[in-house]
C-alpha cells in the first residue's frame, strides 16, 4: 500500500472514480487531487517551499488533455531543474487518448512508468503494484 497518491485530471467524475477505486482496493492511504497541471505544480511548489519535511506522493496519475495546463506541459515543467528535489515521483499517464504517438512521447520522460487508458480499474492497480 502506498502512503500518498496525486491524481491530476480536470474531470470531477474521473477524480471521484479514482478515489473510489483506490480506496476500495486499499492501494493508497491518502489521495490528493489537482484539476490541471498548474494546480499539480503549485502542490509541488508548496512542498518545495515548506521548511519541514513534507511527504511526497509516491505515484501520480496524470491526464494529458486538460485546460489551463495539460499533462505534457506539466511533464515538461516537472522535468526541469526547479523540481529536481521532487521529480523522482513515479507517474502513470491515465488518458483517454488512443494516439500511439502520445504513448511514444511519454517514454521520453524518465518518471513516466506506464501509459494506461481511462478509466482506472482494480485490475490496473493490481498490475501497477508490481511496477512500483
Amino acid at each position: 500500500m502506498l502512503d500518498l497518491i496525486l491524481c491530476v485530471d480536470d474531470d470531477p467524475i474521473t477524480l471521484m472514480l479514482c478515489k473510489k477505486v483506490i480506496t476500495k482496493t486499499s492501494f493508497s492511504n491518502t489521495i490528493v487531487t489537482a484539476k490541471n497541471g498548474e494546480e499539480a505544480l503549485e502542490y509541488f511548489d508548496s512542498i518545495i517551499n515548506k521548511k519541514e519535511d513534507t511527504q511526497l506522493p509516491q505515484l501520480i496519475f496524470l491526464d494529458l488533455n486538460m485546460p489551463v495546463m495539460d499533462g505534457w506541459e506539466f511533464l515538461d515543467n516537472f522535468s526541469s531543474n526547479k523540481y529536481s528535489k521532487v521529480n523522482t515521483t513515479k507517474i502513470v499517464v491515465l488518458s483517454s487518448t488512443i494516439d500511439p504517438e502520445d504513448h511514444e512521447k511519454s517514454k521520453k520522460y524518465p518518471m513516466v512508468i506506464d501509459f494506461l487508458s481511462k478509466p482506472i480499474t482494480t485490475n490496473m492497480l493490481t498490475y501497477l503494484e508490481s511496477k512500483i
